[in-house]
């Protein structure tokens, strides 16, 4: 059992942590909403958990081991949320400050935490108009949100032309902890939004249409799953 002044020293790092991670993840999250023109009254630092004891406590259940996790409780009435990132991987990502310089070495991490204010967004905005939100939904919004900002950061940027869909869709591998409905729902998540990023490539990237780009991606975000599935494979 860790002492007094261990579990001080503890609370402190992880304070000095989220306070430093603080404008990271809030222009983060401010990027993923102007693209999506989602004004959202919450910001993903209030809800963050950095410690792993708290977050399964939280969870109240032995799940997988993952280094993001949005944590969901509703009574039907109220939605109580919290957005666990691991303590490493977010101050690794703060180190690097992808929001001014997005390398290869950093995507990983980036994409981690990037994935977790992806959930963290969809699920408040949703809440906001009593819509409700699929598994499904949520983990495939959140593979072309991965995509799309690595993108445009990297456009922005100036950076070097990385193979973001190979990396992020074809050359990737699933958790090997992932087992029966779990796998079956991220592979599918994964090929829908695959399938959709490669279009957003081939028409709104490779030739910039940047009009073109925010009016899909923001037709795309507001409809619900059935619509989504159903557009990808009409244009397929």
């Amino acid at each position: 059992m860790p002492t007094d002044a261990a579990a001080s020293a503890a609370s402190t790092a992880e304070s000095s942590l989220e306070l430093r991670a603080h404008p990271v993840l809030g222009a983060l999250q401010d990027l993923l909403q102007d693209i999506y023109d989602a004004p959202n009254p919450h910001a993903v630092q209030e809800f963050l958990i950095t410690d792993a004891a708290v977050a399964a406590a939280l969870q109240g259940c032995v799940a997988r081991a993952s280094p993001e996790r949005l944590l969901l409780r509703s009574d039907g009435e109220a939605v109580d949320l919290a957005l666990y990132l691991e303590r490493e991987v977010l101050d690794r990502l703060v180190d690097a400050d992808p929001v001014s310089v997005l390398t290869a070495a950093h995507l990983p991490d980036f994409w981690t935490v990037l994935e977790g204010i992806s959930h963290f967004v969809y699920v408040t905005w949703n809440a906001g108009f009593d819509r409700p939100v699929t598994l499904l939904e949520l983990e495939m919004q959140a593979e072309v949100d991965k995509f799309v900002t690595a993108r445009l950061l990297m456009l922005r940027q100036g950076a070097e032309d990385l193979p973001l869909h190979r990396l992020l869709f074809e050359i990737a591998s699933l958790d090997a902890a992932l087992e029966g409905d779990e796998r079956q729902r991220y592979a599918q998540a994964s090929a829908l939004a695959g399938t959709y990023c490669q279009r957003l490539e081939d028409r709104y990237l490779a030739r910039p249409d940047p009009v073109g780009l925010l009016s899909e991606l923001r037709r795309f975000w507001r409809m619900p799953q059935q619509h989504k599935i159903r557009h990808i494979h009409a244009a397929g």
